[in-house]
């Protein structure tokens, strides 16, 4: 019997090459979907769609559900035809404030309102609690059914909102002429890559990030602000803030009436700042670990050098305070005992319930998005655009063209807002390693993220904690925040703030309407519940910077010293730019 050939094999092809493939058709799909994953939406529309066809009890529930919203309506519309004023049936969700304006309480607007969220009701019911589906993917369909209802509510049809109607006959239909013309506008600065309308009334270095100081380090990855001193003396322990890099660092030194720089500044405090590098495809490879030691540790000897033989009160920001929190952990390992305090504002360090966010952090959401970063070597704003407008769309999307493009107004920009426009990019390997490492394995809090060959476990954290969660955080939501209080045995002093990720941060003295709960926990104390601790917690009005400012006095040396000089020249830490440096300019 005659042998048969060898099989050819193509000599120099690895397994990369044919990874190469699929990672190119991934980021070619990508393009297409906002970088969201079909595959993934399927999966779970598939899960949800087999186990609802296969239960007849929960079929016959959603029956019984309907024709009970059905009388429900039926009942409010009589009640409506006898007296205008009837109460509703249904009233909306409280953060849902599309039908707050007294007119949808009046027929024939009451009816559309109520039709409109009895029907999101029950879609609601039809997309939980189905038995045996994934938790993970009835979020996901939920979440979608949500999507859709929305675009069919009743406020974003103009001839179905009494609020356009009403402006439409004050103008004579001039409004959308007038949206019509906003609308152009924003889809032409989108397509030139312009900011948003308004925003070049806030110009970096002018109207915001204006708290003067010095540029006192620079590397590849970061720029180090020392800010100048506005007291005669300050506290001897300085404050090094590591913010998120996800976007510019200016979010805690906007205007001045709200910079949390300035406020630091002007009680007496010594504050550098890290200003992150806007990262392009030549740092496609930059890791994790090179944001830790680049980033904070390099910053951290900067600061050792101006301010010698002080310890360090260290705060960090969203990603920035995970990142601070995993460098805090691998110092412990090395006897590194500089930091005094750590403070962590917004930042998870337990991924176990991220929030809506989760939604687009599975397998095949993180694989799309790596595929898109492996061929661009970093993720963009407009890549992760799709994703965040997403979990607010009744905020960032609708409410805007209800407003901006129906009504033929514009809403005033604000400085919060043209901050949220100046975006930055995030390298391919370090995002990927934050997105599976930490909310897919969530390798911190397990205590199985390694750093120089050792585990960076949140319990090795000895030194007093100040944790800040928001009410209303869509990124990190304050329950996960909370989760703090069981990875690390030390002293714990947290906050939990109105607002959201952002507004709940930026909270100055002053604001109208703002509130905080705050409770200590001594180390070793109980672990408290999160629904237990808010009601425990002691309830207060105003802001939290002035409950940090004076926990940041409670742990400092209790003698006020001279200012330090700006920079360190004898060390090689000499001025190289005023503040706000050359990093925070890069597009």
């Amino acid at each position: 019997m005659a042998e048969l050939p060898p099989v050819p094999r193509i000599e120099g092809l690895g397994s990369e090459a044919f990874q190469s493939i699929d990672r190119m058709r991934e980021a070619i799909a990508g393009q297409f979907s906002a970088g969201l994953s079909p595959a993934a939406f399927a999966l779970a529309l598939f899960d949800w769609s087999i186990h609802l066809a296969s239960a007849p009890g929960k079929q016959m529930e959603l029956l019984d559900k309907a024709n009970r919203k059905a009388a429900r309506l039926f009942c409010h519309f009589a009640a409506a035809l006898r007296d205008p004023e009837a109460p509703p049936c249904i009233e909306p969700l409280p953060a849902d404030g599309r039908f707050a304006d007294e007119r949808w309480r009046k027929p024939p607007f009451s009816l559309w309102a109520q039709a409109f969220l009895l029907q999101q009701q029950w879609w609601h019911n039809v997309t939980n609690e189905v038995p045996g589906v994934m938790p993970h993917h009835e979020n996901v369909v939920s979440f979608a059914a949500r999507q859709v209802l929305d675009v069919f509510s009743p406020s974003n049809m103009p001839f179905a909102n009494p609020e356009v109607m009403d402006r439409t006959l004050r103008t004579g239909g001039m409004n959308f002429l007038d949206g019509l013309r906003n609308w152009l506008e924003d889809m032409s600065r989108t397509a030139t890559g312009q900011p948003p309308v308004g925003a070049e009334d806030f110009v970096v270095g002018r109207d915001v990030a204006v708290t003067p100081g010095k540029v006192v380090y620079r590397n590849h990855l970061i720029e180090l602000i020392q800010y100048a001193p506005a007291t005669e003396t300050v506290a001897a322990e300085p404050v090094l803030i590591v913010p998120a890099w996800i976007m510019k660092y200016y979010i805690l030194d906007l205007s001045p009436h709200n910079s949390l720089v300035r406020h630091l500044v002007e009680k007496g405090h010594t504050v550098f700042c890290i200003s992150w590098r806007n990262p392009t495809a030549a740092d496609r490879d930059l890791t994790l670990d090179d944001y830790r030691r680049l980033g904070v540790m390099a910053a951290l000897d900067a600061v050792n050098a101006v301010v010698p033989g002080r310890k360090v009160h260290a705060a960090g920001y969203c990603l920035g305070g995970t990142l601070l929190a995993i460098a805090a952990a691998a110092m412990a390992h090395r006897d590194d005992d500089r930091l005094a305090t750590v403070t962590l504002l917004a930042a998870q360090t337990d991924f176990t319930e991220p929030g809506e966010l989760a939604l687009f952090i599975d397998h095949s959401q993180v694989h799309l998005l790596e595929s898109m970063m492996w061929n661009r070597g970093y993720l963009s704003a407009d890549q992760m655009a799709g994703a965040f407008q997403l979990l607010r769309s009744n905020d960032l999307v609708w409410s805007r063209i209800v407003h901006d493009h129906m009504m033929g107004e514009r809403r005033p920009m604000t400085d919060l807002m043209a901050w949220n426009a100046d975006s930055t990019r995030m390298p391919y390997r370090m995002h990927a390693e934050y997105l599976e490492r930490l909310y897919l394995d969530n390798e911190l809090a397990a205590g199985r993220l390694m750093v120089e060959g050792r585990p960076a476990a949140i319990q090795n954290i000895r030194v007093p904690l100040f944790a800040v969660g928001t009410e209303r955080d869509h990124v990190a939501p304050w329950r996960s925040v909370y989760k703090i209080h069981s990875l690390s045995g030390a002293d714990l002093t947290f906050v939990l703030t109105s607002g959201g990720h952002n507004a709940g941060i930026v909270s100055e003295p002053g604001h109208p309407r703002r509130h905080y709960r705050i409770a200590v926990r001594k180390a070793g104390g109980l672990c408290l519940g999160a629904d237990e601790w808010t009601e425990t917690a002691d309830q207060r009005t105003g802001s939290w910077w002035d409950a940090w400012t004076g926990w940041l006095a409670a742990h400092s040396a209790p003698e006020p010293v001279d200012p330090p000089a700006m920079g360190a020249r004898d060390r090689g830490y000499e001025p190289l730019a005023d503040a706000p440096g050359t990093y925070v300019f890069q597009r």
